[in-house]
C-alpha cells in the first residue's frame, strides 16, 4: 500500500513535462474520471497549457495529480482541478497531500490569493478540510452533482 511519505512530489509548467509525464498524468485522469466515473468528455480542455501540474509518483507509477490554473482560465481566481488520486492509493493521505501541495503551489506561483475549484459533491467535506467553503452554486457536469467552492486568501 502506497505512504504519503514514499511519494516523490514536483509541480511543473506544462512545457516542463516530459512525454511520459504527460502520459501518465493523463491515463491517470482518463482511469479514475472516464472510465471508474463512466464520464465522457473531452478532457483535452486547452487548459493544461495554461497551468502547472502537481505530480506524485510512488516509484515510477503516477498515485496522484492536479493542474494549477492562473487567474481568468477557468475562473476570475486562480483555481485547482483535475484533482485524482489513483485507485490503489486512497486512504493512504495522498489525497490530502496533493491537496496541501497544490494549494501551497498555487500560493507559491501566483501568490497568496482566493483559491476556486469545482468539487464533487461527494468530497465537500475533504474540501472543507482545506479552508474551501460551498458558495452555493451547484451544478451537474457529466451527470455528477458539483459544487462551487472558494477558499480565502
Amino acid at each position: 500500500m502506497t505512504q504519503s511519505s514514499q511519494i516523490s512530489w514536483s509541480v511543473k509548467p506544462f512545457n516542463d513535462l516530459t512525454p511520459l509525464e504527460l502520459y501518465h498524468m493523463l491515463q491517470l485522469r482518463q482511469l479514475v474520471f472516464v472510465v471508474e466515473q463512466n464520464c465522457a468528455y473531452l478532457d483535452a480542455d486547452g487548459k493544461d497549457v495554461k497551468g502547472w501540474h502537481v505530480l506524485g509518483y510512488d516509484k515510477n507509477a503516477l498515485v496522484a495529480t492536479s493542474r494549477l490554473l492562473p487567474q481568468n482560465v477557468s475562473y476570475q481566481e486562480v483555481s485547482i482541478g483535475r484533482v485524482v488520486s489513483h485507485p490503489t492509493a486512497r486512504m493512504t493521505g495522498v489525497g490530502k497531500e496533493l491537496m496541501t501541495r497544490s494549494i501551497a503551489g498555487c500560493e507559491t506561483l501566483f501568490g497568496v490569493q482566493p483559491i476556486r475549484i469545482g468539487a464533487q459533491k461527494y468530497l465537500k467535506r475533504f474540501y472543507e478540510s482545506f479552508g474551501f467553503r460551498d458558495i452555493g452554486q451547484e451544478y451537474l457536469e457529466d451527470g455528477i452533482p458539483h459544487l462551487i467552492m472558494l477558499r480565502d486568501a
